[in-house]
Order: structure tokens, then C-alpha cells, then sequence
């Protein structure tokens, strides 16, 4: 297992990161015209959820899932 340990800015930072990407990727998913990537790019966006999950937010706080 890995561990990483982030200041409350650079958790911030990488959730800022991460939403914004989950983002792109959602479009990506809209976009695929491949059944096996559009698979794989659910799976990736799954993960990416989970890892937003479980970071703080920048209050300490849950925050609702950005575009949901």
C-alpha cells in the first residue's frame, strides 16, 4: 500500500487537479465511439472518484462530487 502524506494546500491542490481532470475525462467518455476504451475510461473515472472521496476538503468538510 502506498501512502502520501500532503499539506492541507497541496491536498487542495490536488483535488483541484483531480476534478478538473475527472472532468475532461467525463467528455472523453461522451465522445468514444469504442466500447472497450469507453470501458476503460469508466474504470479510470471510478478510480478518480474514489481518490476525490478521500481527500479533505479544503475545510475539512465532505464537499459534494464536482459536475455531479
Amino acid at each position: 500500500m502506498v501512502r502520501l502524506e500532503l499539506t492541507p494546500e497541496k491536498a487542495g491542490v490536488l483535488r483541484e487537479i483531480l476534478s478538473i481532470f475527472l472532468s475532461d475525462l467525463r467528455m472523453e467518455v461522451a465522445d468514444t465511439d469504442s466500447w472497450e476504451f469507453r470501458q476503460t475510461l469508466k474504470e479510470q473515472e471510478e478510480f478518480l472518484k474514489s481518490l476525490l472521496e478521500r481527500l479533505p476538503s479544503p475545510a475539512g468538510r465532505r464537499e459534494a462530487e464536482p459536475g455531479a
